[in-house]
């Protein structure tokens, strides 16, 4: 019969496998990217993916060597990383940016996926009786939405650069004073 902490164990460890291809994923897409927006942005979620399988290994051996679960810090700047990104290619690419059909693909699997990723961890902060536990799955799940967001951003962005410029720079066209 499994244990709590057991059933904990092995959801760290499908998380831990999620976070891996999503790294695979994002570091595939950047290198088949056709504009330098979709390249770094690509980049950084991979380093994000990265940042997270290391979290939930770092937790899974806690749980393994104490049997209960740590304390986790984040750092508060990760997803202010991937705006800036974004932020500064976009300007930098202004309407410049013709995406290959693979590339608009990419980015509504790459959705896909972190929806799935954010699920998970919203069902585990959902079951986690731990109050360390459930802080942990609420951020690292906000963190997912934050990604699905800017994957979102950039789907709009690559799909029609002129309405995303008007709608990023929130440009009026009532005629008003």
């Amino acid at each position: 019969m499994t244990t709590g902490v057991e059933k904990t164990m092995d959801g760290l460890l499908y998380a831990i496998r999620m976070e891996i291809d999503g790294k695979e994923f994002y570091l595939k897409a950047s290198l088949e990217s056709e504009n330098e927006v979709g390249k770094k942005l690509l980049e950084s979620l991979a380093v994000q993916e990265d940042n997270h399988r290391k979290k939930f290994q770092q937790i899974f051996e806690n749980l393994r060597e104490s049997r209960r679960w740590p304390l986790v810090t984040f750092k508060n700047n990760a997803t202010t990383v991937l705006r800036t990104i974004f932020s500064e290619e976009t300007a930098r690419l202004k309407t410049r940016v013709r995406p290959e059909f693979s590339e608009v693909e990419t980015v509504r699997e790459a959705m896909l996926m972190e929806d799935k990723s954010y699920d998970l961890y919203r069902q585990r902060y959902e079951q986690a009786a731990d109050i360390d536990e459930r802080q942990f799955y609420e951020k690292i799940a906000a963190e997912e939405r934050e990604h699905k967001l800017i994957l979102l951003d950039y789907f709009e962005f690559i799909n029609d650069p002129v309405s995303w410029y008007v709608k990023a720079e929130r440009h009026s066209l009532d005629g008003g004073n």
